[in-house]
């Protein structure tokens, strides 16, 4: 089980420890939620966690198949709804450096679809997932 610290630092801002590594990252509120919008703000952290988790679970499933992903990348879009104030569609493209036969692009889109991030948000966040393929 991973433990985590979060610090409050105050003006809308918080510093999360992971405790086993000692990483920290740093959140500011949005500039539309009253914050300075110069860090990350944690419904940034879903998004970029969605993004992250797709490419691990990607990168596991290919390593069965001796194919490294390095190099591909994930461009994320957040949009957040206003009544609740809550993210509303989070859009993703995946850009492969390199182009694979359909049973590889199967797996990966699978895999991805599956990861543990995608599986824990609400299905009243709409997600457009798009791969692209070299």
């Amino acid at each position: 089980m991973d433990k985590f610290e979060i610090t409050y630092d105050g003006n809308l801002r918080t510093s999360a420890e992971h405790l086993d590594s000692g990483s920290i990252i740093n959140t500011d509120a949005p500039k539309d939620n009253q914050g300075l919008g110069e860090r990350f703000s944690p419904t940034d952290l879903v998004c970029v966690s969605l993004a992250s988790c797709m490419l691990t679970i990607m990168g596991i499933a290919m390593q069965k198949y001796n194919i490294d992903l390095q190099g591909t990348t994930a461009s994320v879009k957040k949009t957040m709804g206003t009544e609740p104030r809550m993210i509303s569609q989070i859009d993703i493209t995946i850009k492969f450096n390199t182009s694979f036969d359909d049973k590889v692009k199967t797996i990966l889109e699978r895999s991805a679809l599956n990861c543990p991030v995608h599986k824990s948000l609400s299905n009243d966040i709409k997600k457009n997932i798009n791969f692209i393929y070299s």
